[in-house]
């Protein structure tokens, strides 16, 4: 029980290429099942870090990277496969590309490790993880209230996306602006 939450996280990494698989062999039943357990395990190590007062610095790290490995591949899998349009997809890899680039320059320049996921972050991954949820349900269950809440889902990643990559900018250059004294213009030190 010492490690519970981060082998928690591992395993829903190691839950990766079996759900990919499962897509990928069109065994879209078995991949929401997968799915959803991937989901538990993200919820439950967040909640079990908590409660038995086992966070860590490798959890910090881990768990974020776990989301993204997943949501990541999954949102490729199914572009590939033609069930997710690739302006989607796009956007989120290009989202949160340029969030890794930013954290990556100020890490090496500012030695800033402190990137907590906003409102606005958090929306966007509820989003993505719907939208990833209601595709792969869509394969097996084509009920009304399904197919109207698919489109729904992804409209709803796309706006968050945006939102949150404009967020997340906004949040850096207020933290890293220049700090100018007062009644002295930026750019006029003394030479």
């Amino acid at each position: 029980m010492r490690n519970m939450p981060n082998l928690l996280t591992i395993a829903r990494i190691c839950l990766a290429p079996f759900l990919v698989t499962a897509i990928l062999e069109r065994q879209f039943t078995l991949g929401l099942a997968l799915f959803i357990v991937a989901g538990l395990t993200d919820a439950l190590d967040g909640t079990l870090a908590r409660i038995l007062k086992q966070r860590t610095m490798l959890g910090q790290y881990l768990d974020p990277v776990a989301d993204k490995l997943l949501l990541s591949t999954l949102f490729l899998v199914l572009t590939h496969m033609g069930l997710i349009p690739a302006r989607v997809t796009v956007m989120v890899f290009g989202r949160d590309l340029g969030i890794l680039i930013v954290s990556a320059i100020l890490y090496a320049a500012a030695g800033r490790r402190d990137f907590r996921p906003s409102w606005f972050g958090k929306s966007n991954t509820c989003a993505q993880i719907l939208a990833v949820a209601v595709v792969l349900l869509e394969q097996t269950y084509r009920a009304p209230w399904v197919l109207w809440l698919r489109p729904v889902a992804l409209y709803a990643t796309m706006i968050l996306t945006v939102a949150s990559g404009l967020h997340y900018a906004w949040v850096v250059s207020r933290r890293t602006g220049p700090s100018v004294p007062n009644g002295q213009a930026a750019g006029s030190g003394a030479k």
